[in-house]
């Protein structure tokens, strides 16, 4: 059966027959806010059925979406709109950094805690550069509280960030080389931000996914490599991801769907006809938009500002 790959939790929820409305063990919550530009969807799976039924971890997904006009506001709006998105990152993260806490039985402390931020990705590759881009931008002070010590520190989080690179540059899994780190350092939480892939042509670089389940590098694209979570970090992870690919085989099966079911033809005959068409060099192909390197500039500030928000609250 033709499967249509994506990292976002709530189209794997989407993908359900509309009929059915409970999923055993999945919990879904939806809230629009600046008038009717911005969506939040909250994908909670609960327990192990239905992580099995959506193919994700047990956990939490918010998602942020906003519409492609947001970007041709006027400059008051626009920056009103980013401000929002960027806020409501913040106050995801610390969401779930305090659930975090209290399922661990601590109190939301104000000692100094360490935070590290990855970018995964690959720089040299503008779809793939989201996870550096993000962190050109972000403030760091683990180097200044080391010289001149806690006080210097306006809340209680001391930052460091690194940027592992891919494979092919280091010849290391960024699993192994943020192992080394957190060994090293001893970060509290660790944040990870990501290029995703999506179903939709309308989600890239519009669409923003927080979870707290951390992330399997480059599982959208066929890719898999050694998940970065709680479980092999030993320290919590919170990922932040962006979708800015379609695996091509979905859009030309989209496309044909549609016009197949005008013309009358059943579901199992159009499931037939799409497996029979979508071969190999479909699957290995991805689309991204053509101003790809501007929108990753974009929504990546917007990201880094939200990460920025939430150091500082």
């Amino acid at each position: 059966m033709f499967e249509k790959r994506t990292d976002l939790a709530i189209e794997a929820r989407e993908s359900f027959p509309e009929d059915n409305v409970e999923i055993k063990g999945v919990a879904l919550d939806e809230k629009i806010i600046q008038d009717g530009r911005i969506r939040i969807s909250t994908v909670n799976i609960i327990n192990e059925n239905g992580a099995k039924l959506m193919k994700k971890p047990v956990g939490n997904y918010v998602t942020i979406e906003f519409t492609d006009k947001s970007r041709y506001m006027s400059d008051k709006d626009t920056k009103q709109f980013e401000d929002k998105v960027s806020g409501t990152i913040c106050n995801i993260i610390m969401g779930m950094v305090k659930d975090k806490k209290e399922k661990a039985g601590q109190a939301y402390k104000e000692n100094t805690e360490t935070y590290m931020v990855t970018g995964l990705g690959n720089r040299f590759a503008t779809p793939d550069a989201l996870g550096p881009v993000v962190m050109e931008k972000i403030m760091v002070n683990r180097h200044m509280v080391h010289e001149f010590g806690e006080e210097m520190l306006g809340g209680n989080k001391v930052v460091c960030a690194i940027t592992p690179g891919v494979m092919a540059q280091t010849g290391m899994e960024t699993y192994e080389v943020l192992n080394g780190i957190v060994e090293n350092i001893g970060p509290d939480y660790i944040l990870v931000v990501d290029a995703l892939a999506s179903r939709s042509i309308g989600r890239l670089c519009r669409t923003i996914q927080i979870t707290d389940t951390g992330i399997s590098p480059g599982a959208g694209i066929g890719n898999n490599r050694h998940k970065i979570n709680e479980e092999t970090m030993k320290v919590p992870v919170i990922a932040i991801g962006v979708p800015t690919v379609v695996d091509a085989a979905v859009i030309v099966s989209e496309c044909m769907e549609e016009t197949l079911q005008k013309q009358g033809f059943t579901d199992n005959e159009i499931q037939i006809f799409l497996e029979s068409i979508v071969n190999n060099n479909t699957k290995n192909l991805f689309v991204t938009p053509k101003d790809i390197d501007e929108q990753v500039r974009w929504i990546g500030g917007i990201v880094s500002r939200g990460i920025n928000s939430f150091f500082e609250s």
